[in-house]
């Protein structure tokens, strides 16, 4: 009788034993799966999603840039005004210089509006934008009022048209980092006989981080925007033909 009691206890308590290893075993396996599909995930679909976010980022701030500096520019600039020129005697073109008062004015009003209007993208109030309306026509107002411009569809991590909407949306914010840096470029070329064209633009470069839930990535976005185009009567010097370009620094304003 106490044969069977003790068979009967060891039994049971190598079932119990069997129990606690077949749950060690389904734990490891649990663990090992987790740390596959986060690695996974960290090595193949977030990139994706960042790459993809980013675009759309880089989109939406070079809609932003254009616009305020366009407004700017309409409201600010007039094209006499903006190229001091000098000529010869006998109607060469000795010098083309800005107008120094007007080109910082102007950079500085783009600057202080490109931040602003970000700024309040940001953080979503879009009732205060000064940006025109149907700018932001293609983006979901209710998404932007809470700081997301974009929801990234999960599924475009399988490269398939198909498979591409299917899954959750993943929301995608930005934040406005470091200075925006505005600059004016400026080129001259022959035109026509005896005839200059000046063509000058503002160059704006700005940094800003892309938000995912999961993960965050430092992007810069630099916008060329044409300003103005003259034609000047004169003979073009040397030095400027072939399109003589000039990047000048002087008219560079970092905004905080």
């Amino acid at each position: 009788m106490r044969r069977k009691i003790r068979l009967k206890r060891k039994i049971t308590f190598n079932r119990r034993l069997n129990k606690a290893n077949v749950i060690i075993v389904i734990i490891i396996f649990l663990m090992l799966g987790v740390f596959f599909i986060f690695r996974f995930i960290n090595k193949r679909v977030t990139p994706l999603l960042l790459d993809y976010a980013e675009i759309e980022s880089k989109k939406l701030a070079s809609i932003i840039v254009s616009k305020a500096i366009n407004q700017e520019v309409a409201k600010e600039l007039t094209v006499e005004n903006l190229f001091i020129i000098t000529k010869s005697d006998d109607g060469e073109i000795r010098t083309i210089d800005f107008n120094p008062v007007l080109v910082n004015q102007l950079l500085l009003k783009a600057t202080t509006a490109v931040q602003t209007n970000l700024k309040y993208l940001e953080d979503g109030e879009i009732d205060k934008l000064e940006l025109g309306e149907n700018t932001l026509i293609n983006y979901d107002p209710d998404n932007l009022r809470e700081g997301i411009f974009y929801k990234v569809p999960a599924g475009i991590v399988f490269n398939n048209a198909i498979l591409a909407n299917l899954g959750p949306k993943i929301p995608v914010r930005f934040s406005l980092i470091g200075d925006i840096i505005a600059n004016v470029v400026t080129s001259v070329s022959n035109y026509g006989i005896n005839n200059a064209l000046i063509d000058a633009k503002i160059s704006l470069k700005l940094n800003q981080k892309v938000i995912l839930p999961i993960a965050s990535r430092n992007t810069s976005v630099e916008v060329t925007i044409p300003i103005a185009l003259k034609i000047i009567q004169g003979v073009v010097p040397d030095y400027y033909f072939n399109g003589f370009e000039t990047n000048s620094e002087l008219f560079t304003l970092p905004v905080e």
